[in-house]
């Protein structure tokens, strides 16, 4: 989220500030690209693309159900090592939130959510659904960042965790789907407000 929607990419800046040669730029542009996360206009250039709503509601309905599928799965076949280590990282998470490093916060949630789809023990599914995690990369960010949204988020996942914990395969994927649903409600609504102040601001 650095780089805003509409925004112009400057290739070479970019390869100057990671380090990184033409063939693997080429090659990271088809692959946002791909992800609708940059596009190419005509006489301006590359630039990231403006949220798409639609894209993301599909992705999102797409992920709820099979984060049901994670959540039945990984209550019946998790460790008591990935259950410790998904504690750890809440108890992480919420240290983070005092000072605001939400890119530490955002890396954090990756790891918890990545021994979550992990626990499942299915290989094909986790590659599935990190695909779609990674659609919706910016759009957490926003999510995450809006008031008071973190620390319901560490309650749901805290929750989440003791249901899994306690085998109850029902109450994980209720609150799978719970945690879902909050999410895109958050993220809809910080985009309805700032369309608002743009439109004031016009």
């Amino acid at each position: 989220s650095k780089l805003k929607p509409g925004e112009l990419l400057k290739e070479k800046q970019i390869m100057q500030d990671y380090g990184i040669g033409r063939l693997p730029m080429r090659e990271i542009m088809v692959r946002l690209q791909q992800e609708n996360l940059i596009e190419t206009i005509p006489r301006m250039g590359t630039v990231v693309t403006r949220l798409d709503i639609k894209h993301m509601r599909d992705v999102v309905e797409l992920r709820l159900e099979l984060e049901c599928v994670v959540a039945k799965l990984a209550a019946e076949r998790i460790t008591e090592e990935e259950l410790e280590q998904m504690e750890r990282l809440l108890v992480q998470i919420g240290a983070c939130v005092d000072n605001g490093n939400m890119e530490k916060i955002v890396e954090l949630d990756g790891q918890f959510h990545d021994i979550l789809y992990r626990a499942s023990r299915n290989d094909r599914l986790v590659g599935i659904i990190n695909n779609l995690r990674e659609q919706l990369t910016r759009f957490r960010t926003i999510s995450m960042a809006y008031p008071g949204r973190l620390k319901k988020t560490i309650e749901e996942h805290t929750q989440l965790v003791e249901a899994i914990a306690a085998r109850d395969v029902d109450l994980a994927q209720q609150l799978a789907v719970e945690h879902m649903a909050n999410s895109e409600q958050t993220l809809l609504q910080d985009i309805n407000e700032r369309r608002q102040q743009q439109n004031k601001d016009r």
